[in-house]
């Protein structure tokens, strides 16, 4: 299979992950295209016989940070940007909405581990070598988005459901 035929096939798997990532349909399209560029200018630098799935999404990791290290300075937070207009009678919408903004509330470095390995079943060691991370990284990051999506899904704060250890 040529290099653009095994690209292209990755496209649907990157558009979903980018727009889980962040949130806007608009924004994950650019992210996509950035990304997109990027492999094509440095498809010289891909191995043979390496993964190709977690190399792109590596490259999309790397062109996310980058676009937030660009954003900072200009990006103002606002709570009802992620709101989504849905009748009151259907709960399955509501659902879907209360758990995008669950996963809007994770830090970047929880969400992009909790998305690859729940919505592209990618193993804790293609997520360790597409986002340059140790495999226990991974592991805790991971534990640790499950447990915020829990508390935000019950209702329930985080900060109550933490125990002290002495």
């Amino acid at each position: 299979m040529e290099p653009s035929e095994r690209i292209t096939a990755c496209i649907p798997r990157l558009r979903r992950y980018a727009r889980a990532l962040v949130g806007d349909r608009a924004a994950a399209d650019d992210l996509i295209q950035d990304t997109l560029e990027r492999a094509w200018s440095k498809f010289s630098q891909f191995r043979d016989g390496s993964d190709l799935r977690a190399w792109l999404f590596s490259i999309m990791h790397n062109e996310h940070i980058n676009q937030i290290r660009k954003r900072r300075d200009m990006m103002s937070f606002d709570d009802d940007a992620h709101d989504v207009s849905v009748p009151a009678t259907q709960s399955d919408g509501l659902e879907i909405r209360d758990l995008d903004r669950a996963l809007q509330t994770l830090p970047v470095e929880q969400r992009e581990v909790l998305l690859l390995i729940v919505i592209e079943e990618m193993s804790y060691e293609e997520v360790s070598v597409a986002l340059g991370i140790p495999t226990g990284t991974v592991m805790s990051r991971l534990s640790r988005a499950r447990e915020r999506v829990r508390a935000y899904m019950s209702g329930t704060p985080l900060i109550t459901r933490l125990q002290v250890v002495k």
